[in-house]
C-alpha cells in the first residue's frame, strides 16, 4: 500500500511538471513560404541588327530556244536591321531592312546564229519589308512582304547596238521561324523570294527570242543581336 501511494504522487507531480517544462521550451520560428516567381514571358518589342548566310538560286526562266544557267545556286551573305513590337501577347509586327551579297552568278547566253551574246551578273539583292508573326513562348513564326531590288550587270555584245529592257526594282515575299536564344540574341531560318520582272530586247532579231523572267528563291540562316530595353515581361499573379 505505502508503494502504491508513492507511485501515484509520483505520477502526479510528473503531470504538473509537463506543463511548466512545455512553457520553458522556446516558440518555434515562423518561416514564410518562399515567393512564386514566375516565369518570363518573352517580348519581341525592339530594334534589332544582324548578319545572315544562305544562297540564292534563279528561276528556271529563259530566252525561248537558248541554254541559260540562271537557275544555278550561289552563295550569298548579308546584314539586316529593324525593329519590332508585340501589340498583343501573342502577335508581333515588325519592319525590316535587308541587304544580300551574293557570289560570281554571271550568266552568259549566246543567242542563236545571231552573234549577239547576253550577260547577267546578279552582285546583290536587298529588300524593305514588313513583318507579322504569331509567337508562343521564345518562338516566333512570320510572313513578311514589301520591295525589293537588284544589284544586277547587264551587257549585250553585238553589232549594232540594241538596247535591253529590265527592271532592278521588284517585289519580295517570303517566310520564317525566328526563336530567342535570350532577350538580347535570336537566331532564324527564312525562305524570300525576288521578282523583278522580265527582260525583253528592244529590235530584231532578239525579239523573236521573247522574255526571260528574273526572279530569285533564297534560304538564309542568320542571328540577331536584339536592343531589348524594357526586358522581358513578367506574368503576375
Amino acid at each position: 500500500m505505502k508503494n502504491f501511494l508513492m507511485g501515484t504522487v509520483a505520477l502526479i507531480a510528473l503531470g504538473a511538471s509537463v506543463p511548466a517544462m512545455a512553457a520553458d521550451l522556446a516558440a518555434r520560428p515562423y518561416t514564410k513560404a518562399p515567393a512564386y516567381v514566375a516565369a518570363p514571358i518573352y517580348n519581341w518589342t525592339g530594334f534589332y541588327i544582324g548578319g545572315h548566310v544562305g544562297g540564292a538560286f534563279g528561276g528556271n526562266n529563259g530566252f525561248a530556244g537558248v541554254a541559260s544557267n540562271n537557275n544555278d545556286g550561289v552563295f550569298m551573305g548579308g546584314v539586316q536591321g529593324g525593329y519590332d513590337y508585340q501589340f498583343a501577347p501573342n502577335w508581333v509586327f515588325g519592319i525590316e531592312a535587308n541587304y544580300s551579297w551574293t557570289g560570281n552568278s554571271s550568266n552568259n547566253v549566246v543567242l542563236g546564229t545571231t552573234g549577239y551574246t547576253y550577260n547577267s551578273n546578279l552582285k546583290g539583292l536587298g529588300s524593305v519589308t514588313g513583318r507579322v508573326g504569331y509567337t508562343w513562348g521564345p518562338a516566333l513564326l512570320y510572313v513578311k512582304g514589301g520591295y525589293g531590288f537588284a544589284d544586277l550587270n547587264q551587257s549585250l555584245v553585238g553589232v549594232p547596238a540594241i538596247g535591253v529592257n529590265t527592271s532592278k526594282d521588284g517585289y519580295t515575299v517570303g517566310a520564317g521561324l525566328e526563336y530567342l536564344f535570350t532577350q538580347n540574341w535570336s537566331g532564324k531560318v527564312e525562305y524570300q523570294y525576288y521578282d523583278f520582272g522580265k527582260t525583253t530586247f528592244s529590235a530584231a532579231p532578239l525579239v523573236a527570242f521573247g522574255s526571260s523572267r528574273n526572279d530569285e528563291h533564297t534560304v538564309k540562316a542568320g542571328l540577331n543581336y536584339r536592343f531589348n530595353w524594357g526586358g522581358p515581361v513578367v506574368a503576375k499573379y
